[in-house]
């Protein structure tokens, strides 16, 4: 039975883990927290998935080397910060020879690399044609219940797209290729911080017009600065831009959307943080955004607020105020 080192055991690891164990694959789900890995060992249910079982060809462990050796695949689902150490740790000790897929969403902070960069980096070789993402509309929670769900994969090389389809299809969970590797992962970071600021207009009470206005000009925020990182536009008119947009800024199971309602209902960032008690990706991206952005001279006034928001105790009243004060342009999309 084919090996797959799977790395990451939060909700959404959990969700991928579970489809490829019951695709038939052995999967080794690694977790650098050691009482953890034995909890789901033991009970087979991740706590915030409490009335999911896992497979039985699902087996944890907090051993990273055992996790790693003998993998044909690597399928990553830590976090943007936690990327670049887990896997320089893996190359010291287990030099990388075999497929790797990312599934987190970030930029990585004063580098501004996206994931897929920085795993080439590690390994050494620019483009990597081992690497490959997964990215597009999925919650964790309506993946594991086989709601029907179609997100996009893409790689450095056309063979890596088609082991990611083949890993990953299901009758519920539809893959679609696309090349641009860098659009693709550039707009499951970007729509991050949106998400925050829909939550925050929601949580004044700004209603639906409201958020509808910061999805939009959100969008057309993704779709100015991504060329900067050799991404096509028309890529954030798909599934990892627009779709994700749409699923991370208008559900309840997000967590960047609840981040963002919390602040606005009296929360302090870093309580809003701890409240949600898993990562939120959106704090760290819109300061990679933002400095992307301001290297660049592009204007990004969503993603400006947003960073204020969370870093400058800027009151969210007033970084609305801000946003309808700003001089009016043409549309252009």
């Amino acid at each position: 039975m084919t090996k797959i080192g799977y790395l990451g055991a939060g909700t959404w690891g959990i969700a991928l883990a579970s489809i490829l164990a019951q695709n038939g694959y052995s999967v080794l789900v690694w977790t650098r927290d050691g009482n953890f890995a034995k909890q789901l060992q033991k009970e087979r249910k991740h706590p915030k998935l409490a009335n999911f079982i896992f497979p039985e060809s699902l087996r944890f462990t907090d051993n990273l080397q055992e996790t790693v050796k003998g993998a044909e695949t690597l399928v990553e689902s830590v976090t943007s910060v936690g990327i670049r150490p887990v896997f320089t740790q893996i190359q010291k000790h287990h030099p990388i020879h075999c497929p790797v897929i990312i599934t987190s969403k970030g930029i990585e902070q004063g580098t501004g690399l996206l994931l897929p960069e920085i795993i080439s980096e590690i390994i050494g070789n620019p483009e990597a044609p081992l690497v490959g993402c997964l990215s597009g509309p999925s919650h964790a929670e309506e993946v594991i219940q086989n709601l029907p769900t179609s997100i996009v994969c893409s790689a450095y090389e056309l063979s890596v797209i088609k082991q990611i389809q083949d890993l990953f299809t299901t009758p519920t969970f539809r893959i679609y290729p696309n090349s641009d590797i860098n659009g693709v992962s550039f707009g499951g970071a970007m729509k991050n911080i949106i998400a925050i600021a829909c939550g925050i207009a929601d949580g004044l009470g700004c209603g639906d017009n409201t958020k509808a206005a910061l999805m939009t000009r959100g969008l057309h925020e993704m779709r100015k600065l991504c060329v900067v990182k050799n991404c096509k536009p028309e890529t954030l008119n798909g599934l990892s831009g627009l779709g994700d947009l749409c699923v991370t800024c208008l559900s309840r199971h997000s967590r960047n959307y609840r981040y963002g309602r919390l602040i606005a209902e009296g929360f302090s960032p870093e309580g809003a943080r701890q409240k949600i008690g898993m990562a939120v990706e959106g704090i760290y991206a819109c300061v990679s955004a933002r400095e992307l952005a301001r290297k660049n001279h592009i204007p990004v006034p969503i993603t400006e607020v947003t960073h204020a928001i969370i870093y400058d105790e800027l009151d969210p009243r007033e970084a609305v105020k801000q946003l309808l004060t700003r001089a009016i342009k043409e549309e252009h999309l």
